[in-house]
């Protein structure tokens, strides 16, 4: 995959990652055509230090309501990135977007889409 950089201020969304342990950071983005509908990895650096992310880009399935959004899960951030500016560069293709049967489901898939985002390289790895 060529890397790409999405960029953007992070504003709010639903607020269904938190309550399932995968907080994201919506973030506006002006292009979302620029990458298909997706699930991917990449990195995001906040503060000084580098954060693997997976990132989710579409309509998300499980939980249809709204516009295609993105949104990005900043592996092992804690802190409050609202209004802020986020630059998030993918590094590789996850898997498509699916509709799990159930939000236990999203969650099994989410914490497999994490390992794999924490075994993706990010660089000079």
């Amino acid at each position: 995959m060529n890397e790409r950089i999405l960029e953007g201020k992070v504003v709010y969304g639903k607020q269904l990652g938190r309550t399932i342990g995968f907080p994201t950071a919506n973030i506006d983005v002006e292009d979302m055509e620029a990458c298909p509908a997706g699930v991917y990895c990449g990195v995001s650096r906040v503060d000084e230090t580098d954060y693997r992310v997976i990132i989710n880009i579409g309509r998300h399935p499980t939980v249809p309501e709204g516009p295609p959004t993105v949104e990005a899960h900043l592996i092992g951030f804690e802190g409050n990135l609202y209004g802020r500016t986020l630059s998030v560069r993918l590094t590789g293709y996850l898997r498509g977007e699916k509709k799990f049967a159930s939000l236990d489901e999203l969650k099994a898939q989410l914490e497999l889409d994490r390992e794999a985002a924490r075994r993706t390289p990010i660089g000079n790895e």
